[in-house]
């Protein structure tokens, strides 16, 4: 019999989902085979699948994030979920509650998921060490850290729209183009493309946005975009953190632009049948010159509807009947 891990259970099986390191490739495999599945499902006039009727999963966003708090609420309640969503600015915490307080007073609500989206990295962690029997945690992004269903929903694309990834990702070239430094969805999916035999895994960035000793991810660095776009059948473009960048970072977002935005020159210099992505949101003539946002071979809004299918199927493995995720 297997040890548990904070993730697994003795028997391999999930009961939180806080990062992509660490699971199994089977695994993996097996989110992505159900979200296909249930994308399927929920594709018609009735969108709802009764799998999580009567369950209760609580968004508990503390930073601010319309977009993938819309797409968490969906997928629960295309599960058929009772969904509450916590208004933290509005809430307790606001007043000097701790976060263990928070989840107490929800467990005590006969919550059965905590969605939980927090600025500091190990907040998912933390919130998973302390919860009860039986109540699971599923991180929607911690400061640097980790974003897994981002991970799993950027695998899923790839695996459904690269020509290459049909045989399996051992033979891909993926570029992750921008802040890297910041980025826990870069973090995330490096680990998912190694594990799922991606090789030719590459981050290009100006050298502030590198993260030190990032080669032991299994990834190669690259300062020149042009190089480290030649011959990718994937680019991943990251969102620029404004707040963040000018003055410590970055002298200009144009200047960013100028040496790593995707220009519409250099999208014609890509391999024919190379495929664009973004976590969203993007910003418009500084990750991506505006016109190719949505246009050929861009899947930023591909990415969004696969989202809710992945996110449903991290809901049922985790929540679902254990014949359910088999």
């Amino acid at each position: 019999m297997k040890t548990p891990s904070l993730q697994l259970d003795e028997h391999g099986r999930l009961r939180h989902l806080l990062t992509m390191e660490g699971l199994s490739r089977d695994l993996i495999l097996r989110l992505l085979d159900r979200a296909a599945g249930l994308a399927d499902a929920t594709s018609g006039a009735e969108k709802k699948v009764p799998l999580l009727r009567g369950r209760t999963v609580v968004n508990l966003f503390f930073e601010a994030s319309t977009r993938t708090r819309t797409t968490f609420e969906l997928a629960a309640k295309r599960l058929s979920a009772d969904v509450i969503n916590l208004q933290i600015a509005a809430s307790s915490t606001s007043k000097g509650e701790t976060l263990l307080d928070t989840l107490k007073t929800m467990e005590a609500m006969q919550a059965d998921m905590f969605v939980v989206r927090h600025e500091a990295s190990g907040a998912a962690h933390f919130f998973a060490e302390h919860a009860a029997p039986g109540v699971a945690i599923l991180n929607a992004g911690d400061g640097r850290h980790a974003h897994p269903t981002q991970g799993l929903l950027d695998m899923y694309t790839i695996r459904a729209h690269a020509p290459k990834a049909r045989d399996g990702f051992g033979g891909l070239s993926v570029a992750i183009v921008g802040d890297v430094l910041h980025s826990r969805v870069a973090r995330s999916d490096i680990h998912g493309l190694r594990t799922l035999g991606c090789v030719d895994i590459r981050v290009v960035a100006p050298p502030p946005l590198i993260p030190a000793g990032i080669e032991s991810l299994g990834v190669r660095v690259f300062h020149d975009l042009q190089r480290g776009l030649d011959g990718v059948d994937v680019v991943i473009l990251l969102r620029l953190q404004k707040e963040r960048m000018l003055g410590a970072f970055l002298p200009s977002l144009a200047e960013f632009h100028a040496d790593y935005g995707l220009t519409r020159e250099r999208f014609k210099k890509l391999k024919p049948d190379a495929i664009v992505m973004h976590p969203g949101p993007i910003n418009r003539g500084v990750e991506i010159e505006g016109e190719l946002a949505y246009g050929e071979r861009s899947l930023i809004l591909d990415q969004v509807t696969h989202g809710i299918a992945v996110r449903m199927a991290v809901m049922a493995e985790i929540l679902g009947e254990p014949e359910a995720a088999a």
